[in-house]
């Protein structure tokens, strides 16, 4: 064979490669923290997010998905296809399994170059590119300072700290950090497709924005929550999101890991409960609309900044080949609580001397309208919207879908439409999750026999549009519902059907004994 003919064929064989590599969508999974089911526009809220809603515009809005209810299962779920009890991240139990891979593992045997940003939060990986594969990364783990980080990496090195009022502000940097990663792609290695996980720490506490962007919704709220869970519900219905009631206000509800001394930290404005607006003080009122105003500056710069990530797909050409999900950790948190700096009263609120937290009032009104909030397994704590976008791959422009979801879904639907397969290790168990490849192109064609949840002692399994949950707080008795009808959770239903609540608390007990099996854990 001549060297003419030896290299022709060489030459050949690299241009089909990086034909079938062009082909490979490109996937940008965007994590929100902390946020609610009904905060953004296209799920019926008043935040201005005009990025995301077109997204949903031009993909689809899915009604039923779940998360975790907590920041490090969620992440674990997503990365690695597994619940997070199988392989020892809820709770935490030291380094994940051996036969544990997280997704860039996977894809970038499949020719994928493979990017993080922001919160990493794998307990069982400590760091994104030796541990979590992952070729560029920003690793954000101070997630009590917005404006002066002491606690982030780069590339999994240590970066210095960032000084207060120096201009730095998260949600901001995390959107410089994968526009660069995204830029060096298109220069250096744009003939492979690309994975991307930006992972915002944003709307999580403490409460901190920019000043201009909390002006926008500064006396926004001072209608209530009250009002504003019933405008959102209103809208939801609408939309063709949700059928069901609005669920009650919780009054006598604590956050979990109150302590008394919050109030003389924080101050006579805020309120432990989420009691009816109408009871409390002009005082409480206003500081309470406050918050809210800062909870939605944090959300409207994350639309913000999210806008110019996806201007930098377009100036790439990458946009129409590049399939984005972008969905929340777990709903909006009632936590009361200060940590990081502290609280300075006299500061002004939002700025990087003062922790607030939006609390039980507004945490209800952002979970519109589901039960309860973030740690909690009802609706509230693990619904999520979801918005898919792929212009390239998704017919369909504008739809929703009901087919119920679950993060443990991303890795086996990636692999899916990245032409490969888990392929894994000895001792794994399979793959829990489903492609949910067949429902972007038509509703209902996913069937799952459950799906499992445990955090922090709430407990829940969902089989077909019934389910069984049960919380700590209310002494772990298991109330059943039809979310067909009730997704509100407000019409028990275990007297009724006792036959039924008695296999799925076996059911899920049996999940739970296996998945500790798995994970090596007692």
């Amino acid at each position: 064979m001549t060297m003419f003919r030896v290299v022709f064929l060489m030459f050949l064989a690299a241009c089909c490669a990086q034909s079938v590599s062009a082909a490979k969508p490109n996937v940008l999974i965007i994590l929100a923290d902390d946020l609610g089911f009904s905060d953004i526009g296209c799920y019926g809220g008043e935040i201005e997010t005009p990025n995301l809603d077109r997204l949903a515009a031009n993909g689809l809005r899915f009604t039923q998905f779940y998360n975790t209810a907590r920041c490090w299962p969620t992440r674990a779920c997503i990365l690695s296809g597994y619940y997070a009890q199988q392989i020892r991240m809820d709770p935490p139990r030291g380094r994940l399994p051996a036969w544990a891979r997280l997704m860039p593992r996977y894809l970038k045997r499949l020719g994928y170059r493979c990017y993080h940003t922001g919160k990493w939060h794998i307990n069982g990986a400590p760091k994104p590119c030796a541990d979590g594969g992952f070729d560029r990364s920003y690793w954000f783990e101070d997630w009590d300072r917005y404006f002066s980080p002491e606690k982030h990496w780069e590339d999994d090195v240590l970066a210095p700290p960032v000084k207060p009022e120096s201009g730095y502000y998260a949600t901001t940097a995390f959107a410089d950090h994968a526009i660069k990663c995204l830029k060096e792609h298109a220069e250096k290695h744009a003939g492979q497709p690309f994975f991307h996980y930006l992972a915002f720490i944003a709307p999580h506490f403490p409460l901190h924005a920019l000043p201009g962007d909390i002006a926008k919704y500064r006396d926004h709220y001072l209608e209530g929550w009250d009002v504003a869970r019933e405008r959102r519900w209103k809208r939801l219905r609408k939309m063709g999101i949700v059928n069901c009631d609005l669920a009650p206000r919780e009054p006598t509800l604590s956050p979990r890991y109150f302590k008394p001394d919050l109030l003389e930290k924080v101050g006579p404005g805020e309120s432990r409960y989420a009691v009816a607006w109408k009871e409390l003080t002009d005082e409480q009122k206003r500081f309470q609309a406050t918050k809210m105003a800062i909870h939605a500056a944090m959300v409207d710069r994350m639309d913000r900044e999210i806008g110019r990530v996806l201007g930098q797909l377009r100036a790439m050409g990458a946009f129409e080949n590049t399939l984005i999900f972008f969905l929340s950790d777990n709903g909006a948190d009632a936590t009361l609580i200060v940590r990081g700096e502290g609280h300075d009263r006299a500061a002004p609120p939002g700025s990087w001397r003062s922790f607030l937290c939006l609390g039980p009032g507004w945490a209800a009104a952002s979970n519109t309208p589901f039960r309860r909030h973030k740690v909690w397994v009802n609706e509230g704590g693990i619904s999520t919207p979801l918005i898919v976008h792929w212009p390239k791959g998704i017919a369909a422009r504008g739809e929703l879908r009901h087919n119920a979801g679950h993060v443990i879904d991303f890795l086996p639907t990636v692999l899916d439409l990245a032409g490969g397969q888990a392929n894994l290790p000895a001792g794994a168990p399979p793959l829990p999750g489903r492609s949910l490849v067949p429902v972007f192109a038509r509703d209902n064609t996913v069937e799952r026999e459950f799906l499992f949840f445990h955090h922090e002692g709430n407990r829940a399994l969902r089989m077909g549009d019934w389910k069984l949950v049960s919380a700590r707080e209310d002494g772990n008795v298991w109330e059943l519902f039809n979310l067909a009808a009730d997704r509100c959770e407000k019409n028990d239903l275990a007297a009724q059907q006792r036959d039924r609540a008695r296999q799925m608390e076996a059911k899920w007990t049996e999940l739970e004994t296996e998945f500790r099996r798995q994970a090596g854990t007692p």
